[in-house]
């Protein structure tokens, strides 16, 4: 599968058209369980367990947190409020549409093709000039669908299992999952920050075994909510959040910050990419199955299922756009004006955020999870014809994603980059004031303690070692080294280093009061992290 990665990454940059990665993934997964007679099968409990804590932890410890902040309102809309209005609508109208599906099966399948798929999107989208409000909404609504998409699912097959149904038992089992996941990934990420900081502050700290750790604080926080009934979607997604904010305390050393980055980036893009070859690997025995399931059914055929599949998608897509048109249109009650026209929501951006709801490989690992039979012994009903509709809209949701939103998007603007270069210019100045003061702090006490040619050396090092670290935090480049005396190359890494610990120190105390973005001090924390690891 690795193998089907990488060739997938060779084969997008080499074609002169654009092909969504994920699409391609899903072709190769297709072939290879062609060949090899089946690939590999997806365990929908290995799946949950090994790909999405990591990935889910990844997105909330990196998502822009500024944005999120902004489009609150529109991201729980369509993240809770969207996925409550498909269980309702969608499960109502399949049932409907196939009255031999029972009602309840309905509505798990119309949970299970809740949530939306930000890879799939990304792979769609990375080549286009996209606003980066658009890809924010997107981001964020599937950070948290994920959770509320699959706790619905659960409501639903628990229904279908025992033939009842209570509202206000469900509304507690929401509350109860959804709350005591997000504490439990706060929790689990905030104590082993805590046993790390005291352990390396006894005993220094090991750059290998912090990369480790951060490896296992989505599966700790996955198990113990999971171990608890709640949601360990949620708790992954809470671990990240909180590690972003235990990242600004600027704790760890540059070295392992960056080798952590290296390791996440490689792992990120590794089961990105297996997950949807996997999916692909799956559709070739789902296709099997629909075409059983039209052997014994005399009523159903071939294009009929497709065209169930078809109308279940554009189902989808009408109740997204309604959200989103609402959601725009309560957004500007509740603020009271109109925005500028540049970030007004067109209908064009309103049709793209709803071609944006892409389904992936946490909807067909979801529906895989339907069990085999019903208490009384019976077969599970509709359970085949579930799996397939839900892979069905997942290739349709990307195709149509695919040929949409690049015609939807050409000529869009994108967003303005102002907000961004104004952050970078404070956190600039802060950092170099920042700089400042600790250089001189330094010479003031060498000078009070003797005149000597060392204190003198470090009055003639300030003026080079300030110029240096505003050149470095311009994107210039950096603290240059010379080939003056070692006494004075020494005065000289003492104060550099200095200078980079007060200014990584001040970008993150803009961070945490929210005067810059994560984004921009993951950024600038980045340059001062490399410069200290080239200093001898």
């Amino acid at each position: 599968m690795l193998v089907a990665v990488l060739t997938s990454g060779a084969i997008v940059r080499a074609l002169p058209w654009t092909i969504p990665l994920p699409l391609l993934q899903i072709s190769l997964g297709f072939l290879i369980a062609g060949v090899f007679k089946g690939g590999v099968r997806l365990d929908p409990d290995v799946f949950f367990l090994l790909f999405l804590p990591p990935l889910l932890f990844l997105d909330g410890w990196r998502i822009p947190k500024d944005l999120l902040r902004r489009d609150k309102l529109g991201i729980f809309q369509l993240s809770v409020g969207l996925v409550i209005m498909t269980v309702v609508g969608a499960g109502y109208a399949i049932h409907w549409m196939i009255p031999s599906m029972p009602l309840a099966v309905a509505f798990a399948l119309a949970a299970v093709i809740s949530p939306t798929d930000p890879v799939a999107v990304a792979g769609i989208t990375h080549r286009l000039v996209v606003p980066r409000r658009i890809t924010s909404i997107l981001e964020g609504e599937a950070l948290f669908n994920d959770a509320s998409g699959l706790v619905a699912f659960r409501i639903a097959v628990a229904a279908a299992m025992t033939g009842a149904f209570s509202l206000s038992s469900a509304a507690v089992s929401f509350l109860w999952v959804a709350g005591a996941g997000l504490a439990s990934g706060a929790i689990v990420t905030s104590a082993i920050t805590l046993i790390r900081d005291g352990f390396t502050k006894r005993f220094g700290e090991e750059p290998r075994s912090e990369v480790l750790l951060s490896l296992l604080i989505p599966f700790a926080a996955y198990l113990l909510a999971e171990r608890i009934g709640a949601s360990g979607i949620l708790a992954a997604v809470a671990a990240g959040w909180t590690m972003s904010r235990a990242e600004l305390s600027g704790r760890v050393s540059a070295f392992a910050r960056t080798q952590r980055q290296i390791v996440w980036d490689m792992l990120q893009f590794a089961l990105n990419g297996i997950m949807f070859v996997l999916l692909g690997e799956q559709l070739p025995g789902i296709f099997n199955a629909a075409a059983r399931l039209v052997t014994r059914s005399g009523s159903q055929d071939a294009g009929l299922l497709l065209a169930y599949a078809i109308l279940v998608w554009l189902m989808l897509a009408v109740l997204r756009f309604a959200c989103i048109f609402g959601s725009v249109w309560l957004a500007r009650i509740v603020r009271g004006f109109t925005p500028p026209p540049e970030a007004r929501a067109t209908p064009r951006i309103m049709v793209a955020l709803s071609l944006g709801g892409v389904r992936g490989a946490v909807t067909l690992a979801g529906v895989m999870t339907l069990p085999l039979m019903l208490p009384n012994g019976g077969a599970f009903p509709s359970r085949d014809l579930a799996i397939f509709l839900a892979a069905a809209v997942i290739i349709i949701s990307l195709v149509a994603a695919t040929l949409g939103m690049p015609r939807l998007l050409n000529g869009v603007e994108p967003s303005s980059s102002s907000p961004h270069q104004r952050q970078r210019e404070v956190a600039r100045q802060a950092a170099h004031r920042a700089a400042a003061n600790r250089v001189s702090s330094m010479l003031a006490e060498r000078q009070a303690k003797d005149a000597s040619q060392e204190a003198r050396l470090y009055m003639d090092a300030v003026d080079q070692v300030l110029a240096g670290l505003h050149e470095l935090l311009a994107h210039s480049s950096g603290l240059s080294t010379d080939d003056r005396t070692p006494v004075r190359r020494n005065v000289e890494l003492t104060m550099r280093r200095a200078a980079i610990e007060a200014s990584r120190d001040a970008i993150y105390k803009l961070a945490l009061d929210h005067e810059i973005s994560d984004e921009v001090a993951r950024d600038m924390v980045r340059l001062l992290d490399l410069e200290e690891m080239r200093l001898p």
